[in-house]
Order: structure tokens, then C-alpha cells, then sequence
């Protein structure tokens, strides 16, 4: 068994993914022994880590590898496209009936300080609705459970935040859903695999071992009730009480959150990176054939395509 070690970014249902594939064997009927570990146990951050040798594979967003070409001119590359959709949702304070971004405007957002993707598509959405960015205060020097603890005691107009504070806050009746950040977005490759350099030129194979057990966990999230990957993946997420859980997982399934393969398209990039551009975060267009390939998944979904 070959073994790999896989941080997840943030606790969050957004990757059940992940801990699905581990839980169902995928990962282990292609080889390889996986184990899922907090990103904050690599304190210079997962990128350096992948660098470094200190990681092989990795789950994260493309803007890393974005800012890091735009910044250094080193093309970390992504293979598999795990999330489609922002994981984000803007809440209000009492419930919004007939919610516009225009009602932002002069209004405090607590916003998300560990990436800031979520920030650039609320940018990029409150543009598209005509409203200046400027016009609404984003904060962001909290972390999210500060930033939800902070709106739960009375600070702030909205919080954008993921799952599962969203559930729970809506259970406590603290909070209510204005807007499906995912929704407003739109579809783009919001969370991928990427491979260290030296994985993809020394083993391959490993790679696209990878990319197979991602499909096929893919595959059977497709066909699955929320209660059902609620219940596979609950050794991951033992913190989250299981209403709670399942309902978060529904919401993500609702609005076709997860990737249905592992292909990572031209034209999500593109989009991606437009976001990124206009927000400033980069400053130079980069080739999608730098920063993807689609070979592993175009091989892994090959024998499906087949049959």
C-alpha cells in the first residue's frame, strides 16, 4: 500500500468527499492507504508543505496555485475537481424576503479571514448586481468560529460562512439564509487536488491511482441520500451532532455542489480566474495548461465512458 497523507483545509462537510472515499474503501482498492490529517498541522501552510516534500497531494483551492504563479512564476498543478461551487452562505440577522445584494450597501458583512476565495466572490457577486464593493463594509480579521460567535452576540449585519455554523445557527434561530453564496457565484472549480511537482514526475501512476478512487467516490455521492454520506462520513465529523450534519450535506447536495467528475474544465478556470483578476488578487492571466492537468482524470473516467 502506498501511503499518502491528505490535509483538509478547513473542517468543514464541504470535503466529505475526502473522508467518503477513505471510509468506502476507494482509496485503499486502488493501492493506496490515506490518511486525512488538519491542514493546521503544517504551519507555514499546505503549499509550502507540497514545496517542501512535505506533502504529495493536497486538497485546496486553485487561487493557491494562482497567487503562487502570479507571485513567483511556480506552477503547482491541479488534477481532480472535487468542489464546483462555493461552499459559502450569506446569512442575515432576521429573515430577508425578497433579498437583493443592493441591501448590503452601508451594511456590515463578517466575512471569512482563512481564504480568501469566498472574499473575491462576493466581490465579484455584488459587481455583478451593480453594487460597489466599496459601499459595503467586509470584515475580515476574525477567524470563522470568532466571526460566528461575534453575529451570534449582535456584531455585524450578515456573516458569510460555511458548513456546518450555517445549520447551526439556523437551528438556534440566530441567523437566516439571505443568500446561497454557491448559487450566486455560480459554477467554477472551487476546491481541486493538486500534486507536488516531483509526485507527478516520479509517480504518475499514483497520481492517477488518486484520481480513480476521487471518481469513483464521485460516482457513488451522486447516487447517495443526505442521510446516507451523513452516516459514512460521521467518524470525521464526530463534533457535528447528526441532524445537523445530514442537513448540511442536503444543502450542499441541493445545490449541486460537488464536482460529478474529476475533470477540472477550461471553462470553470476561466471564470476563476476572471474573479480573481478583478479583485485584484492576481495580476497576470496564466495558462490553464500551467496550472491543470487533465490527463489523470481523463484516463480515470475512461473505462466509465466505455461501458
Amino acid at each position: 500500500m502506498r501511503r499518502l497523507t491528505v490535509p483538509m483545509p478547513f473542517h468543514t462537510p464541504f470535503y466529505a468527499l475526502l473522508p467518503a472515499g477513505v471510509a468506502l474503501g476507494h482509496f485503499a482498492e486502488e493501492g493506496l492507504d490515506v490518511t486525512v490529517v488538519p491542514a493546521s498541522r503544517y504551519p507555514r501552510g499546505t503549499m509550502q508543505a507540497l514545496l517542501a516534500g512535505e506533502l504529495e497531494i493536497c486538497l485546496g483551492g486553485l487561487m493557491r496555485s494562482f497567487e503562487l504563479a502570479d507571485r513567483e512564476g511556480i506552477h503547482v498543478v491541479h488534477f481532480a475537481e472535487v468542489c464546483s461551487r462555493n461552499a459559502f452562505f450569506l446569512l442575515s440577522r432576521r429573515p430577508e424576503s425578497g433579498f437583493r445584494f443592493a441591501h448590503l450597501i452601508g451594511k456590515t458583512v463578517l466575512g471569512f479571514l482563512e481564504a480568501p476565495t469566498p472574499w473575491q466572490c462576493l466581490l465579484t457577486v455584488l459587481r455583478r448586481h451593480a453594487v460597489d464593493p466599496a459601499r459595503v463594509r467586509i470584515e475580515r480579521h476574525r477567524p470563522m468560529a470568532d466571526a460566528a460567535a461575534a453575529f451570534r452576540d449582535g456584531e455585524g449585519d450578515f456573516l458569510e460562512t460555511t458548513q456546518p455554523i450555517v445549520e447551526t445557527l439556523l437551528r438556534e434561530g440566530a441567523a437566516h439564509i439571505a443568500a446561497s453564496m454557491g448559487e450566486a457565484t455560480g459554477a467554477l472549480p472551487f476546491t481541486s487536488y493538486m500534486a507536488a511537482p516531483a509526485l507527478l514526475a516520479r509517480e504518475p501512476e499514483t497520481v492517477l491511482h488518486f484520481t480513480r478512487a476521487v471518481y469513483r467516490t464521485q460516482r457513488w455521492l451522486a447516487g447517495r441520500a443526505a442521510g446516507e454520506i451523513a452516516t459514512v462520513v460521521a467518524p470525521e465529523y464526530s463534533e457535528v451532532s447528526p441532524p445537523v450534519l445530514e442537513a448540511a450535506i442536503a444543502r450542499y447536495q441541493r445545490q449541486d455542489t460537488w464536482a460529478h467528475d474529476p475533470l477540472l474544465r477550461r471553462s470553470g478556470y476561466d471564470v476563476l480566474q476572471h474573479i480573481l483578476l478583478s479583485g485584484g488578487f492576481i495580476r497576470g492571466y496564466h495558462r490553464y495548461a500551467d496550472l491543470v492537468d487533465t490527463a489523470f482524470a481523463t484516463q480515470a473516467m475512461e473505462p466509465c465512458r466505455r461501458s
